[in-house]
């Protein structure tokens, strides 16, 4: 009986055969003979590792097509329903006419018009990618393919189903198959090979399956419901139960391995309807539901969110200018460096590692190759600190697109049990960058403003590029790229912003980012609590100088700075005094400065330096001799160990650094002077690397090649296909016994050649270059003198001269084509 499957669904639309009305093709290779330069430039372009090195004739790109690790990385680009096309290849006969895949995809009784509609899309798809060949009547799936996609007791099909009856049934014993047949309601046969080509015409029989599968008890089909969907193995016991003993009887359940059992394809494929999936996706799940934001409002909040990455990256590398933490002997942050450095960025820790990994990858910070070796900034930071903030933002931005690095795995444990540090060698995913171009082009298509939830795009990313073998790494960095593009700005509120828009399009972000950045402020608002408050962003000289002054209390829209003794006696440290800071505040404050502040200020300042540390091992002077003998009878000076040397000078035996931070915290406001006397400016060293480059991102595969590489690549594989396949006329000296290069003697080739000048007809050559490397090639001889002949090369497009003594042997072609 013929079955659904094997009859054309109606409505289908037909791929075209490839030969245009030629004989079928028999291997791959024939196929790719008859397609056009730009079908073949095609499939290049999608499969470039096939370019490296280029390929000598089209036998050799078949060839590597359809080597294994090839074939894993063109089934990977495939989208869900090429792949399950190509699934339901992988378990239909070989070769498959198109009436039956459409059946397997579809089922018996199709109920959705977009299979049969989308079904040439996907085998074009395939075809396009040299993964199926082969007419409609007989289409193929590659070797390789179908040996990674049919399933095996080991790697269970993503179909779910099972092995064939004619696999599961393998070796087993005459007598058992007939025993089998029998209790089916078959007829004997005389050997094997019938007694499963019986069996297995009862299962694709959907009448006499129906009636056998209604005699059934209830228990045995509530076994095969279980099966039916995969994995269509389970266990049974030496002595199983009626019910399963039914099934065993019958072929229904077959032996796969000791205590084992396998529902066979054509069976499930009977309870399934003839369907090869549960659920086939021909189309991308819908972006939906999408919700509106005017565009206005977007590019406001994004263009805000900008200017603080922009703040964050300077705080951070102002901070690690100074102190940068230590290199772990095996590379990276350590934890305790990222969670202080998260406390100075008032961020979680996952968030501080980001604004880290952007810097590196963006070349603002390095290693500096010392001993000790710590991370600064690089002398490329002082350059982007130049820029105006639009430039900085699109420098940020465009690093962060193109980077490998993944910060969303810092804290994470490797496949080893190791838990991945920041800046460590190991967070390199080359899908990074895809994946966050894929995802920004999805928001790119909703209209502006518009923003959808985050299932909704990572079922759309995961139906373009579906995950195999349950690796979720693509979604894990979708929902990373989500979270890093609103801290950035690319985003806000789940859309694309103008800026971000730009990013993507490759053209300069910067001009559509400017109008929208908030102007620099000059000014900031002194209040009576010690605090001032800057009502926007700051220019940077001003930012800087108040870093100084007073610490910040508070970040967002406004920035709340606190002034303390400290921060009062920071400034101070840094060689200014009370005037120049009362000036300062005074030119900058738009509020009158609050007199606890000036008193503040004044206090400090007059404490300041009236004690004096200096290294004679360590002394202390002062003028006052009351304050001297204070410090003397303060109990919590008696770690430093002090002692009177003169009225004014006490020395003590803790070094100089150590007595200034032991008398600070006691409250004291000392001050470290020089062998001569003077006060030392306390100004930490800046730290910058060596001239470092960004780190280049790590390549997925083979970068795409562009129109003039694959032009030249396809008249090379055509020329060398032609010189592989043309026709020879016959010649006992010339034609290698084991279809090498030709071989002909040095006076053969060279009147060889002189014939082939005079009649203007095109030869074949073996050819020697100066590396050793061996080819054949086709050739039009121009002129043969000094023992050297010119000619036009077919295989490179273009007219060389070869040395007479390379030439191993020549043939004319029997039919003088070039």
């Amino acid at each position: 009986m013929t079955t659904s499957r094997e009859r054309e669904t109606p409505g289908t639309r037909r791929t075209g055969s490839s030969g245009g009305g030629s004989a079928a093709p028999r291997t791959l290779a024939e196929e790719l003979r008859s397609r056009p330069d730009d079908a073949l430039a095609g499939l290049l372009r999608a499969r470039p590792d096939l370019l490296n090195p280029v390929p000598g004739d089209l036998t050799q790109l078949a060839t590597r097509a359809a080597t294994r690790a090839s074939v894993v990385r063109a089934l990977d680009r495939l989208d869900r329903f090429a792949l399950q096309t190509a699934e339901a290849l992988a378990v239909a006969p070989d070769p498959c006419p198109y009436g039956t895949l459409a059946g397997l995809l579809s089922g018996d009784t199709p109920d959705d018009p977009r299979i049969a509609d989308e079904l040439p899309r996907a085998l074009a798809a395939l075809r396009e990618q040299a993964l199926v060949w082969g007419a409609e009547d007989s289409l193929r799936l590659v070797r390789t393919a179908r040996e990674l996609l049919a399933p095996t007791p080991s790697r269970p099909s993503a179909t779910g189903l099972g092995p064939t009856v004619a696999e599961a049934t393998a070796g087993m014993s005459p007598g058992r198959l007939q025993e089998i047949l029998a209790a089916a309601g078959l007829p004997a046969t005389h050997d094997p090979v019938t007694a499963v080509t019986a069996l297995t015409g009862l299962f694709e029989d959907r009448t006499r399956m129906g009636a056998l599968l209604s005699a059934a008890p209830e228990e045995a089909t509530a076994v095969l419901e279980r099966l039916v969907w995969g994995p269509p193995y389970g266990t049974v016991t030496a002595d199983p139960a009626p019910h399963l003993r039914w099934l065993l009887d019958r072929g229904l359940l077959l032996p796969a391995a000791p205590g084992s059992v396998v529902l066979p394809r054509e069976a499930a494929l009977h309870l399934r309807a003839g369907r090869a999936h549960r659920a086939p996706e021909p189309v991308p799940p819908e972006l939906a539901p999408v919700t509106g934001h005017t565009a206005r409002l977007v590019d406001a909040t994004a263009a805000g969110q900008a200017f603080t990455a922009l703040a964050t990256v300077e705080e951070l590398l102002a901070d690690w200018e100074t102190a940068g933490p230590l290199v772990l002997r095996a590379g990276g942050l350590g934890v305790r460096d990222l969670k202080r450095t998260a406390t100075t960025l008032d961020v979680p820790e996952q968030v501080a590692a980001f604004w880290v990994e952007l810097s590196y990858a963006a070349g603002l910070l390095a290693s500096d190759g010392d001993v000790d070796e710590r991370y600064a900034p690089t002398p490329a930071y002082d350059e982007w600190l130049d820029l105006p903030a639009e430039r900085r933002w699109t420098h940020l931005a465009t690093a962060w697109l193109a980077a490998t690095r993944t910060p969303g795995l810092a804290g994470t444990k490797d496949g080893r049990g190791r838990v991945l540090s920041a800046l460590g060698p190991e967070l390199d995913r080359a899908p990074a960058p895809e994946v966050r171009r894929r995802v920004l082009a999805l928001l790119a298509g909703l209209p502006e403003g518009g923003t959808v939830p985050a299932d909704a795009l990572l079922a759309r990313l995961a139906w373009e590029r579906p995950p195999r073998g349950g690796d979720e790494l693509r979604a894990r960095l979708a929902r990373w790229t989500l979270a890093e593009a609103e801290l950035l700005g690319v985003t806000s509120r789940g859309a694309l912003s103008a800026p971000g828009r730009a990013l993507l399009e490759g053209s300069d972000p910067a001009p559509v980012l400017a109008p929208l950045l908030p102007e620099p402020l000059d000014h900031v608002l002194a209040q009576a609590d010690l605090t001032a408050v800057a009502p926007g962003p700051l220019h940077r000289p001003l930012a800087q100088r108040l870093g100084i002054l007073a610490d910040v209390e508070s970040k967002g829209g406004a920035t709340v700075y606190r002034f303390t003794p400290e921060s009062v006696r920071r400034a101070l440290d840094a060689g200014q005094t009370a005037s120049d800071l009362t000036s300062f505040l005074t030119a900058h404050s738009r509020t009158p400065i609050p007199q606890p502040l000036l008193y503040l200020i004044e206090d400090v300042a007059r404490r300041h330096g009236r004690l004096r540390v200096g290294a004679a091992s360590s002394y202390l002077r002062c003028d006052d001799e009351a304050v001297l003998a204070e410090l003397l009878a303060d109990r919590r000076s008696a770690p430093l160990r002090l002692r009177r040397l003169a009225p004014t000078v006490l020395a003590a035996q803790a070094a100089p650094d150590a007595l200034l931070e032991g008398l600070r915290a006691m409250g004291y406001a000392p001050a470290a002077e020089s062998a001569a006397g003077d006060v030392v400016v306390a100004r930490a060293d800046v730290r910058r690397t060596p001239q470092r480059t960004a780190p280049a991102p790590v390549p997925e595969g083979p970068p795409a090649p562009d129109a003039t590489l694959l032009g030249a690549a396809v008249r090379a594989i055509r020329a060398g296909d032609l010189a592989a396949t043309a026709e020879r006329r016959p010649r006992a000296s010339s034609a290698p016994a084991d279809g090498g290069l030709p071989r002909t003697t040095s006076a053969e080739t060279l009147a060889t050649m002189q014939a082939a000048v005079l009649t203007g007809s095109a030869v074949w050559i073996g050819f020697v270059n100066a590396e050793g490397a061996a080819s054949q090639r086709v050739i039009a001889p121009v002129r043969v003198e000094g023992g050297f002949v010119t000619a036009y090369d077919h295989t490179a497009d273009e007219v060389r001269t070869f040395p007479l003594h390379r030439i191993t042997g020549v043939a004319e072609l029997a039919d003088d084509r070039a």
